[in-house]
Protein backbone atom coordinates (compact mmCIF):
# COMPACT_ATOMS: atom_id res chain seq x y z
CA UNK A 1 0.00 0.00 0.00
CA UNK A 2 1.26 3.49 -0.83
CA UNK A 3 1.86 5.85 2.07
CA UNK A 4 -0.98 8.32 2.43
CA UNK A 5 1.27 11.32 2.88
CA UNK A 6 -1.16 13.96 1.55
CA UNK A 7 -4.14 14.72 3.80
CA UNK A 8 -6.96 16.88 2.44
CA UNK A 9 -8.92 18.19 5.39
CA UNK A 10 -12.21 20.00 5.16
CA UNK A 11 -12.56 22.83 7.65
CA UNK A 12 -15.68 24.83 8.38
CA UNK A 13 -16.35 28.29 9.74
CA UNK A 14 -16.23 26.84 13.26
CA UNK A 15 -12.50 26.29 12.75
CA UNK A 16 -10.56 23.69 14.72
CA UNK A 17 -13.46 23.13 17.11
CA UNK A 18 -15.29 21.28 14.35
CA UNK A 19 -12.39 19.01 13.43
CA UNK A 20 -12.07 15.39 14.48
CA UNK A 21 -9.08 14.60 16.73
CA UNK A 22 -7.37 12.72 13.89
CA UNK A 23 -7.65 15.79 11.65
CA UNK A 24 -6.20 17.97 14.38
CA UNK A 25 -3.24 15.59 14.78
CA UNK A 26 -2.59 15.51 11.04
CA UNK A 27 -2.46 19.31 10.87
CA UNK A 28 -0.18 19.56 13.90
CA UNK A 29 2.27 16.97 12.52
CA UNK A 30 2.40 18.21 8.91
CA UNK A 31 5.65 19.58 7.52
CA UNK A 32 3.68 21.69 5.05
CA UNK A 33 0.12 23.06 5.39
CA UNK A 34 -1.45 24.53 2.24
CA UNK A 35 -4.69 26.46 1.99
CA UNK A 36 -6.37 29.78 1.46
CA UNK A 37 -5.48 32.55 3.89
CA UNK A 38 -8.87 32.11 5.60
CA UNK A 39 -8.31 28.37 6.05
CA UNK A 40 -4.80 28.88 7.40
CA UNK A 41 -6.12 31.44 9.89
CA UNK A 42 -8.92 29.09 11.01
CA UNK A 43 -6.40 26.31 11.74
CA UNK A 44 -3.64 28.63 12.90
CA UNK A 45 -3.42 27.40 16.49
CA UNK A 46 -2.68 23.84 15.28
CA UNK A 47 -0.13 24.51 12.54
CA UNK A 48 3.48 23.72 13.45
CA UNK A 49 4.98 23.27 9.99
CA UNK A 50 5.44 25.72 7.13
CA UNK A 51 2.38 27.52 5.80
CA UNK A 52 1.75 28.01 2.11
CA UNK A 53 -1.15 30.16 0.94
CA UNK A 54 -2.53 29.30 -2.48
CA UNK A 55 -0.79 31.33 -5.20
CA UNK A 56 -2.60 32.62 -8.29
CA UNK A 57 -3.19 30.44 -10.19
CA UNK A 58 -3.47 27.84 -7.46
CA UNK A 59 -1.94 25.12 -9.66
CA UNK A 60 1.35 26.90 -9.03
CA UNK A 61 1.48 25.21 -5.61
CA UNK A 62 1.48 21.69 -7.06
CA UNK A 63 5.27 21.45 -7.58
CA UNK A 64 5.86 22.41 -3.95
CA UNK A 65 3.33 19.83 -2.76
CA UNK A 66 4.85 17.11 -4.96
CA UNK A 67 8.33 18.02 -3.69
CA UNK A 68 7.23 16.75 -0.25
CA UNK A 69 6.07 13.37 -1.57
CA UNK A 70 6.33 10.77 1.17
CA UNK A 71 6.41 13.40 3.95
CA UNK A 72 3.32 14.67 5.79
CA UNK A 73 1.47 17.42 3.93
CA UNK A 74 -1.97 18.83 4.71
CA UNK A 75 -4.20 20.74 2.30
CA UNK A 76 -7.03 22.65 3.97
CA UNK A 77 -10.25 23.11 2.04
CA UNK A 78 -13.81 24.31 2.56
CA UNK A 79 -16.29 21.59 3.50
CA UNK A 80 -16.14 18.64 1.13
CA UNK A 81 -12.94 18.89 -1.00
CA UNK A 82 -14.38 16.62 -3.69
CA UNK A 83 -17.62 18.57 -4.20
CA UNK A 84 -16.70 21.60 -6.32
CA UNK A 85 -13.48 21.65 -4.27
CA UNK A 86 -9.73 21.43 -4.53
CA UNK A 87 -9.73 17.62 -4.55
CA UNK A 88 -10.33 17.41 -8.29
CA UNK A 89 -7.17 19.38 -9.06
CA UNK A 90 -5.07 17.44 -6.56
CA UNK A 91 -6.15 14.03 -7.84
CA UNK A 92 -4.59 14.94 -11.18
CA UNK A 93 -1.22 15.38 -9.50
CA UNK A 94 -1.24 12.81 -6.67
CA UNK A 95 -2.59 9.25 -6.79
CA UNK A 96 -5.71 8.57 -4.73
CA UNK A 97 -3.83 5.80 -2.88
CA UNK A 98 -1.46 8.45 -1.53
CA UNK A 99 -4.24 10.67 -0.20
CA UNK A 100 -6.38 10.74 2.89
CA UNK A 101 -9.47 12.94 2.68
CA UNK A 102 -11.40 14.00 5.78
CA UNK A 103 -14.36 16.06 4.54
CA UNK A 104 -16.69 18.32 6.48
CA UNK A 105 -20.31 18.98 5.51
CA UNK A 106 -20.33 20.98 2.28
CA UNK A 107 -22.02 24.37 1.98
CA UNK A 108 -24.80 22.60 0.10
CA UNK A 109 -25.33 20.06 2.88
CA UNK A 110 -25.38 22.78 5.53
CA UNK A 111 -27.79 24.93 3.50
CA UNK A 112 -30.14 22.00 2.84
CA UNK A 113 -30.12 21.16 6.55
CA UNK A 114 -30.99 24.75 7.50
CA UNK A 115 -33.79 24.97 4.92
CA UNK A 116 -35.15 21.45 5.44
CA UNK A 117 -34.68 20.63 1.76
CA UNK A 118 -34.01 17.09 0.52
CA UNK A 119 -30.64 17.47 -1.15
CA UNK A 120 -31.33 14.78 -3.76
CA UNK A 121 -34.26 16.89 -5.02
CA UNK A 122 -32.25 20.11 -5.28
CA UNK A 123 -30.09 21.36 -8.15
CA UNK A 124 -26.67 22.32 -6.79
CA UNK A 125 -24.69 24.91 -8.75
CA UNK A 126 -21.34 26.51 -8.09
CA UNK A 127 -21.03 30.11 -9.26
CA UNK A 128 -17.66 30.41 -7.58
CA UNK A 129 -15.25 31.32 -10.35
CA UNK A 130 -17.88 30.44 -12.95
CA UNK A 131 -20.18 32.46 -15.19
CA UNK A 132 -23.45 33.49 -13.56
CA UNK A 133 -25.38 32.36 -16.65
CA UNK A 134 -24.57 28.74 -15.85
CA UNK A 135 -27.61 28.73 -13.58
CA UNK A 136 -30.06 29.47 -16.42
CA UNK A 137 -30.61 25.81 -17.37
CA UNK A 138 -31.84 25.07 -13.83
CA UNK A 139 -34.45 27.87 -13.73
CA UNK A 140 -37.52 25.67 -14.08
CA UNK A 141 -40.89 26.47 -12.48
CA UNK A 142 -41.08 24.92 -9.01
CA UNK A 143 -37.39 23.99 -8.97
CA UNK A 144 -35.26 24.35 -5.85
CA UNK A 145 -31.67 25.45 -6.40
CA UNK A 146 -28.70 25.90 -4.09
CA UNK A 147 -26.03 28.16 -5.58
CA UNK A 148 -22.58 28.63 -4.10
CA UNK A 149 -21.89 32.36 -4.48
CA UNK A 150 -18.77 33.92 -5.95
CA UNK A 151 -18.86 36.99 -3.68
CA UNK A 152 -21.09 39.45 -1.82
CA UNK A 153 -22.64 40.70 -5.09
CA UNK A 154 -23.75 37.32 -6.45
CA UNK A 155 -27.21 37.43 -4.86
CA UNK A 156 -27.97 40.86 -6.33
CA UNK A 157 -26.79 39.73 -9.78
CA UNK A 158 -29.01 36.64 -9.54
CA UNK A 159 -31.96 38.87 -8.69
CA UNK A 160 -31.35 40.91 -11.82
CA UNK A 161 -31.22 37.73 -13.92
CA UNK A 162 -34.43 36.37 -12.38
CA UNK A 163 -36.30 39.62 -12.91
CA UNK A 164 -35.19 39.79 -16.55
CA UNK A 165 -36.57 36.28 -17.16
CA UNK A 166 -39.99 36.91 -15.58
CA UNK A 167 -39.22 35.14 -12.31
CA UNK A 168 -39.45 38.05 -9.90
CA UNK A 169 -41.78 36.15 -7.55
CA UNK A 170 -39.08 33.53 -6.88
CA UNK A 171 -38.13 33.08 -3.23
CA UNK A 172 -34.53 33.67 -2.22
CA UNK A 173 -32.73 32.68 0.96
CA UNK A 174 -29.22 34.01 1.49
CA UNK A 175 -27.27 31.85 3.95
CA UNK A 176 -24.08 33.49 5.17
CA UNK A 177 -21.04 32.05 6.99
CA UNK A 178 -22.79 28.76 7.73
CA UNK A 179 -21.69 26.87 10.86
CA UNK A 180 -19.59 29.82 12.01
CA UNK A 181 -20.12 32.45 14.69
CA UNK A 182 -21.31 34.91 12.03
CA UNK A 183 -23.97 32.62 10.58
CA UNK A 184 -26.98 34.53 9.27
CA UNK A 185 -29.99 33.45 7.20
CA UNK A 186 -32.24 35.97 5.44
CA UNK A 187 -35.21 35.35 3.15
CA UNK A 188 -36.87 37.56 0.55
CA UNK A 189 -38.22 37.44 -2.99
CA UNK A 190 -36.39 38.54 -6.11
CA UNK A 191 -38.74 41.47 -6.68
CA UNK A 192 -38.37 42.70 -3.07
CA UNK A 193 -34.66 42.04 -2.65
CA UNK A 194 -33.01 44.71 -0.49
CA UNK A 195 -30.46 42.74 1.53
CA UNK A 196 -27.41 44.80 2.44
CA UNK A 197 -23.92 43.88 3.62
CA UNK A 198 -24.05 40.29 2.42
CA UNK A 199 -21.04 38.29 3.61
CA UNK A 200 -18.67 37.22 0.85
CA UNK A 201 -19.01 33.59 1.98
CA UNK A 202 -22.61 32.75 1.19
CA UNK A 203 -24.91 30.20 -0.38
CA UNK A 204 -28.17 31.15 -2.06
CA UNK A 205 -31.33 29.05 -1.99
CA UNK A 206 -33.85 29.68 -4.78
CA UNK A 207 -37.41 28.42 -5.13
CA UNK A 208 -38.30 29.29 -8.70
CA UNK A 209 -41.67 30.93 -9.32
CA UNK A 210 -42.23 31.74 -13.01
CA UNK A 211 -44.80 34.12 -14.44
CA UNK A 212 -46.93 32.79 -17.31
CA UNK A 213 -44.78 34.73 -19.81
CA UNK A 214 -41.46 33.84 -18.18
CA UNK A 215 -38.53 32.75 -20.34
CA UNK A 216 -38.18 29.08 -19.43
CA UNK A 217 -35.97 26.72 -21.40
CA UNK A 218 -37.80 23.47 -22.20
CA UNK A 219 -36.18 20.20 -21.21
CA UNK A 220 -36.46 18.86 -24.75
CA UNK A 221 -34.44 19.95 -27.81
CA UNK A 222 -35.98 22.45 -30.18
CA UNK A 223 -35.83 25.89 -28.58
CA UNK A 224 -37.92 28.65 -30.15
CA UNK A 225 -36.01 30.36 -32.93
CA UNK A 226 -36.73 33.76 -31.36
CA UNK A 227 -34.54 32.84 -28.37
CA UNK A 228 -31.48 33.06 -30.63
CA UNK A 229 -29.93 36.24 -31.95
CA UNK A 230 -29.11 35.46 -35.59
CA UNK A 231 -28.61 36.85 -39.08
CA UNK A 232 -30.56 34.10 -40.81
CA UNK A 233 -27.74 31.55 -40.38
CA UNK A 234 -29.74 29.40 -37.98
CA UNK A 235 -30.78 25.76 -38.00
CA UNK A 236 -34.54 26.16 -37.52
CA UNK A 237 -36.34 24.70 -34.53
CA UNK A 238 -37.88 21.52 -36.01
CA UNK A 239 -34.81 20.60 -38.04
CA UNK A 240 -32.63 21.37 -35.01
CA UNK A 241 -34.61 18.98 -32.81
CA UNK A 242 -34.22 16.19 -35.37
CA UNK A 243 -30.53 17.01 -35.76
CA UNK A 244 -29.94 16.71 -32.00
CA UNK A 245 -31.74 13.37 -32.06
CA UNK A 246 -29.42 12.18 -34.84
CA UNK A 247 -26.32 13.42 -32.99
CA UNK A 248 -27.49 11.35 -30.00
CA UNK A 249 -25.42 12.96 -27.19
CA UNK A 250 -24.16 10.68 -24.43
CA UNK A 251 -22.55 11.39 -21.08
CA UNK A 252 -19.30 13.37 -21.23
CA UNK A 253 -19.07 13.57 -25.01
CA UNK A 254 -17.53 16.35 -27.10
CA UNK A 255 -19.21 17.88 -30.15
CA UNK A 256 -17.57 19.82 -32.95
CA UNK A 257 -20.07 22.26 -34.49
CA UNK A 258 -18.42 23.26 -37.76
CA UNK A 259 -19.90 26.40 -39.26
CA UNK A 260 -21.22 27.51 -35.87
CA UNK A 261 -23.44 30.34 -37.12
CA UNK A 262 -25.72 31.39 -34.26
CA UNK A 263 -24.53 28.42 -32.20
CA UNK A 264 -27.93 26.78 -31.90
CA UNK A 265 -26.81 23.15 -32.38
CA UNK A 266 -23.86 23.41 -29.98
CA UNK A 267 -25.96 25.24 -27.39
CA UNK A 268 -28.75 22.67 -27.47
CA UNK A 269 -26.16 19.87 -27.30
CA UNK A 270 -24.74 21.40 -24.10
CA UNK A 271 -28.21 21.84 -22.60
CA UNK A 272 -28.87 18.13 -22.75
CA UNK A 273 -26.51 17.36 -19.82
CA UNK A 274 -23.93 19.27 -17.74
CA UNK A 275 -21.22 16.71 -18.58
CA UNK A 276 -21.32 17.48 -22.32
CA UNK A 277 -18.77 19.68 -24.07
CA UNK A 278 -18.84 21.51 -27.38
CA UNK A 279 -16.42 23.38 -29.60
CA UNK A 280 -17.81 25.66 -32.28
CA UNK A 281 -15.70 26.57 -35.32
CA UNK A 282 -16.70 29.80 -37.04
CA UNK A 283 -14.79 31.82 -39.63
CA UNK A 284 -16.70 35.11 -39.33
CA UNK A 285 -15.99 37.34 -36.35
CA UNK A 286 -19.51 38.78 -36.04
CA UNK A 287 -21.06 35.31 -36.03
CA UNK A 288 -18.58 34.00 -33.46
CA UNK A 289 -19.40 36.94 -31.18
CA UNK A 290 -23.13 36.44 -31.71
CA UNK A 291 -22.87 32.75 -30.85
CA UNK A 292 -21.03 33.65 -27.64
CA UNK A 293 -23.85 36.00 -26.65
CA UNK A 294 -26.43 33.31 -27.39
CA UNK A 295 -24.49 30.77 -25.33
CA UNK A 296 -24.40 33.09 -22.31
CA UNK A 297 -28.08 34.05 -22.59
CA UNK A 298 -29.19 30.42 -22.86
CA UNK A 299 -27.16 29.03 -19.98
CA UNK A 300 -24.19 27.45 -21.77
CA UNK A 301 -21.34 29.94 -21.20
CA UNK A 302 -18.90 27.01 -21.36
CA UNK A 303 -19.29 26.75 -25.15
CA UNK A 304 -15.75 26.96 -26.57
CA UNK A 305 -15.57 28.99 -29.77
CA UNK A 306 -12.65 28.75 -32.17
CA UNK A 307 -12.62 31.55 -34.69
CA UNK A 308 -10.95 30.46 -37.89
CA UNK A 309 -11.46 28.78 -41.22
CA UNK A 310 -11.98 25.03 -41.32
CA UNK A 311 -10.18 22.70 -41.73
CA UNK A 312 -7.13 24.74 -40.59
CA UNK A 313 -8.98 25.68 -37.39
CA UNK A 314 -9.15 21.99 -36.40
CA UNK A 315 -5.44 21.94 -35.58
CA UNK A 316 -4.81 21.13 -31.92
CA UNK A 317 -8.45 20.46 -31.04
CA UNK A 318 -9.28 17.34 -29.00
CA UNK A 319 -10.90 14.59 -31.12
CA UNK A 320 -14.71 14.76 -31.09
CA UNK A 321 -17.30 12.12 -30.27
CA UNK A 322 -19.74 13.78 -32.65
CA UNK A 323 -19.50 16.31 -35.47
CA UNK A 324 -22.18 18.52 -36.95
CA UNK A 325 -21.39 20.04 -40.31
CA UNK A 326 -23.54 23.13 -40.54
CA UNK A 327 -21.18 24.67 -43.07
CA UNK A 328 -18.06 23.95 -45.07
CA UNK A 329 -19.57 21.31 -47.37
CA UNK A 330 -18.30 23.26 -50.38
CA UNK A 331 -14.75 22.39 -49.32
CA UNK A 332 -14.12 18.61 -49.39
CA UNK A 333 -11.12 19.12 -47.11
CA UNK A 334 -13.45 20.14 -44.26
CA UNK A 335 -15.35 16.87 -44.35
CA UNK A 336 -12.23 14.73 -44.84
CA UNK A 337 -10.40 16.28 -41.89
CA UNK A 338 -13.47 16.22 -39.64
CA UNK A 339 -14.12 12.57 -40.46
CA UNK A 340 -10.46 11.68 -39.85
CA UNK A 341 -10.58 13.45 -36.46
CA UNK A 342 -13.79 11.74 -35.36
CA UNK A 343 -13.29 9.04 -32.74
CA UNK A 344 -14.12 5.43 -33.69
CA UNK A 345 -17.80 4.92 -32.96
CA UNK A 346 -18.42 8.66 -33.27
CA UNK A 347 -21.34 10.17 -35.16
CA UNK A 348 -21.40 12.72 -37.93
CA UNK A 349 -24.48 14.63 -39.04
CA UNK A 350 -24.58 17.09 -41.94
CA UNK A 351 -27.49 19.14 -43.29
CA UNK A 352 -27.77 20.47 -46.84
CA UNK A 353 -30.32 22.73 -48.54
CA UNK A 354 -28.61 23.41 -51.89
CA UNK A 355 -28.31 20.95 -54.75
CA UNK A 356 -24.51 21.25 -54.68
CA UNK A 357 -24.29 20.45 -50.97
CA UNK A 358 -26.81 17.65 -51.37
CA UNK A 359 -24.61 16.11 -54.06
CA UNK A 360 -21.66 16.13 -51.64
CA UNK A 361 -23.77 14.36 -49.01
CA UNK A 362 -24.68 11.76 -51.61
CA UNK A 363 -20.96 11.20 -52.17
CA UNK A 364 -20.38 10.88 -48.40
CA UNK A 365 -23.20 8.35 -48.26
CA UNK A 366 -21.64 6.29 -51.05
CA UNK A 367 -18.18 6.35 -49.39
CA UNK A 368 -19.08 5.87 -45.73
CA UNK A 369 -22.61 4.51 -45.57
CA UNK A 370 -24.99 5.71 -42.91
CA UNK A 371 -28.38 7.03 -43.97
CA UNK A 372 -29.76 9.90 -46.01
CA UNK A 373 -32.98 11.51 -44.81
CA UNK A 374 -35.10 14.17 -46.51
CA UNK A 375 -36.71 16.52 -43.99
CA UNK A 376 -39.73 18.28 -45.46
CA UNK A 377 -41.77 20.67 -43.32
CA UNK A 378 -44.80 22.80 -44.05
CA UNK A 379 -46.61 25.34 -41.91
CA UNK A 380 -50.13 26.67 -42.10
CA UNK A 381 -50.07 30.23 -43.46
CA UNK A 382 -52.65 32.75 -44.50
CA UNK A 383 -53.82 32.61 -48.11
CA UNK A 384 -56.10 35.58 -48.56
CA UNK A 385 -58.90 35.18 -46.01
CA UNK A 386 -58.13 31.48 -45.46
CA UNK A 387 -55.15 29.28 -44.61
CA UNK A 388 -53.05 26.81 -46.57
CA UNK A 389 -49.80 24.91 -46.28
CA UNK A 390 -46.59 26.76 -47.08
CA UNK A 391 -43.63 24.43 -47.55
CA UNK A 392 -40.16 25.27 -46.26
CA UNK A 393 -37.07 24.40 -48.28
CA UNK A 394 -36.37 20.68 -47.90
CA UNK A 395 -33.32 19.68 -45.90
CA UNK A 396 -31.23 16.65 -46.79
CA UNK A 397 -29.58 15.12 -43.75
CA UNK A 398 -26.77 12.60 -43.76
CA UNK A 399 -26.17 10.59 -40.60
CA UNK A 400 -23.28 8.18 -40.18
CA UNK A 401 -21.32 6.37 -37.49
CA UNK A 402 -17.57 5.92 -37.92
CA UNK A 403 -16.63 2.28 -37.56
Amino acid sequence: MATRWLSIIGIGEDGTAGLLPVAQRLIASAELVVGGKRHLDLAGDLIRGRRLAWPSPIAGALPEIQKHRGRPVVVLASGDPFHYGIGTMLIGAVAAAEMLCLPQPSAFSLAAARLGWSLQEVATVSLHGRALEGIVRYLQPGAKILALAWDDETAAKLVHLLMARGMGASKLVVLESLAGPGERIRATTASEFDLAEVAALNTIGIEVVAAPDATVLPLTPGLEDDLFEHDGQLTKRDVRAMTLSALAPRHGELLWDVGLGAGSIAIEWLLRHPSLKAIGVEDRTNRAERAARNAAALGTPDLQIVQGRAPEAFAGLPPPDAVFLGGGLSDPGVFDQAWASLKPGGRMVANAVTLESEARLGDCFQRHGGELVRLQLARADRVGTMFGWRAAMPVTQWRARKL
